[in-house]
């Protein structure tokens, strides 16, 4: 597994809608990228101009809300997950 720099974080992208609400099914290609996944693993967080370690607003487990095109993605295993600063999600579901 990956493990996050600073105040990155590795997100594992929630599956994309493959019906419609009234249940037509979705090309693969007119899919939306989601923008809600579940934090995987987090960096130690950024460091701050004092030399102190800032804290992370997330932790592994988080399902979170990020921007629509947020982060960079990569794939570990054969699953793919973005890797992001945190400043990119955008709220944490509770």
């Amino acid at each position: 597994m990956l493990k996050p720099l600073g105040d990155r974080v590795l997100v594992k992208p929630d599956a994309a809608e493959q019906k419609t609400a009234s249940g037509l099914y979705i090309a693969s290609n007119a899919q939306e990228k989601p923008q809600r996944g579940e934090i995987i693993a987090v960096g130690a967080g950024k460091v701050a101009d004092n030399g102190e370690r800032l804290p992370m607003d997330v932790k592994v487990g988080d399902v979170v809300i990020y921007g629509k095109f947020g982060g960079n993605e990569v794939k570990v295993d054969g699953e793919t997950y973005l890797l992001m600063r945190a400043d990119d999600i955008y709220a944490v579901v509770e």
